[in-house]
């Protein structure tokens, strides 16, 4: 049986499928895990997707050479830009224009915390396949915009206008220690290297299992709205802007067109600090649950697009040289 050929055609596949299958084993068996808990199982196909992303972006960093290092920063803080630029604009904009009723039934809460919370694993997962180690770097910066911080600062919540230093550090430091030792080393790169592929399957397939597929329905046309305009929006302007600066690759800055798996806990986060905002929480967290699942499949098919589309530019380009 040829599984893993089968799932290389797929765009995007080696995170896309295990992500799907997770997917589906938590919505119609998640009670599997109860009986399994503190043991292996559970570790690698449930509870273990950050330990073993914090590894995959380890050995990716030991492939970034020193002098493309400051490349790597230099996109991280561009797409956390455009992402966190653009899902705060939208948001207030459609909270200005439709005030506490919200656009289609989205509130405020639901688009801001959609649209400004990356898919930091699908992200690196897709900038593996589709771009270089400096692309992959970026996610040590682009991961400092999940969670409620950016949301809470959009929505003028106290005390949240300033993300710790702790959160912005641990993201980076497993980047630095990696970059560091792939240069001092070549046995090391060479070592790790694998690994920056090797480990997405295995990371993929416990983020799927912390979704459940029925939270399409509940949140109805106005989560699976709500996922396609994060996709659209925020990925094609990563997309634009990669262009925009002549960058290579420019399909990996669609890559953060996803909407990060945290984001489902972001409504209650805000209406923790913000009570006013409790009557839109419910509703807001089983849409950007639906969006999570809507951006993690859709992603990677646009990723993929953008690729068919940027390969005959390049050789019209080469030709003309």
């Amino acid at each position: 049986m040829r599984i893993l050929a089968t799932a290389k055609r797929i765009p995007g596949g080696l995170m896309v499928v295990p992500l799907i299958l997770g997917a589906l084993v938590n919505t119609f068996c998640g009670g599997v895990w109860e009986k399994f808990d503190g043991t292996f199982t559970t570790y690698l196909w449930k509870s273990g997707a950050m330990p073993l992303l914090s590894a995959f972006i380890f050995c990716n960093a030991t492939t970034i050479s020193f002098r493309r290092a400051g490349v790597a920063v230099g996109k991280g803080i561009l797409l956390t830009v455009v992402k966190v630029g653009i899902g705060i604009a939208v948001g207030l904009l459609c909270g200005k224009l439709f005030g506490a009723a919200g656009f289609l039934g989205l509130s405020t809460l639901a688009i801001v915390a959609a649209l400004a919370n990356s898919n930091g694993g699908l992200y690196a997962a897709l900038a593996a396949e589709y771009g270089d180690a400096t692309d992959v770097g970026a996610v040590s910066i682009l991961s400092i915009n999940d969670g409620p911080f950016f949301t809470m600062l959009a929505l003028g919540a106290a005390g949240a206008a300033n993300i710790p230093l702790s959160v912005l550090l641990g993201c980076i430091i497993p980047v630095v220690v990696g970059c560091i030792l792939g240069n001092l080393d070549d046995d090391i790169r060479k070592f790790c290297e694998p690994g920056a592929t090797m480990l997405i399957p295995f990371f993929a397939f416990p983020l799927g299992a912390g979704l459940n597929i029925f939270n399409l329905v509940k949140a109805g046309a106005a989560g699976v709205l709500l996922g396609l305009g994060c996709l659209l929006v925020t990925g094609l302007g990563g997309f634009a802007a990669y262009k925009l600066l002549r960058l290579r690759h420019p399909e990996v800055g669609a890559a953060i067109g996803a909407t990060a798996g945290n984001a489902a806990a972001t409504p209650m986060a805000v209406a923790a600090v913000d009570a006013t905002l409790l009557a839109v929480a419910e509703t807001a967290t089983a849409q950007i649950t639906a969006a999570i699942i809507v951006t993690a499949v859709g992603c990677p098919i646009l990723v993929s697009f953008l690729h068919r589309l940027a390969k005959p530019a390049a050789k019209d380009h080469r030709r003309k040289d």
